[in-house]
């Protein structure tokens, strides 16, 4: 099964006056924005952009309202994703989303455990060269949109982007 990487990222928004925009706030960077998920291939290309999402929003909510899980494994791939994705997959079984463990109140992970971490990290890595690629992109510096217009946009800069490295 080809292995993908799987991560979202914040991409800022300037606040708009009023309440409309305070659901696009994200406690965790402290910033408004939207959530974006995405997929990227083994050489951290950009394959994938999910629909927007207000900042609020956690990636493994994301991901469940986007139903990557069965979109994956209807494609026979599989994913490889950092800790926010813990039990987004339901088949422990045949897992198609693999995380890293996460040490839990009293009980620390073992050596073992730790190691299958920094493997999952290290193949992770390439994921975070796709969103600095795309993020390069002097337009997304403060977008001033709502989300169906950024979507598109964003959308526009993944085709560009794959256009741009093909070269």
């Amino acid at each position: 099964m080809p292995a993908r990487c799987l991560d979202g990222t914040l991409v800022r928004t300037r606040r708009r006056t009023g309440d409309e925009n305070r659901p696009n706030y994200s406690g965790k960077h402290k910033a408004h924005g939207l959530l974006f998920l995405a997929l990227t291939d083994e050489m951290g290309n950009l394959v994938w952009i999910s629909a927007a999402r207000p900042g609020r929003s956690s990636e493994v909510t994301t991901a469940r309202h986007n139903k990557i899980t069965a979109h994956l494994r209807d494609a026979g791939l599989g994913a490889l994703a950092d800790l926010g994705f813990v039990g987004l997959d339901d088949d422990p079984d045949h897992p198609v989303i693999v995380t890293g463990r996460k040490a839990t109140r009293g009980k620390l992970l073992t050596t073992a455990q730790k190691q299958a971490n920094k493997l999952v990290s290290r193949e992770r890595a390439a994921n975070e060269h796709g969103f600095a690629d795309l993020k390069n992109w002097r337009i997304l510096a403060k977008v001033r949109m709502n989300a169906r217009h950024a979507i598109t946009l964003l959308r526009a800069l993944l085709v560009l982007t794959n256009a741009e490295i093909s070269r």
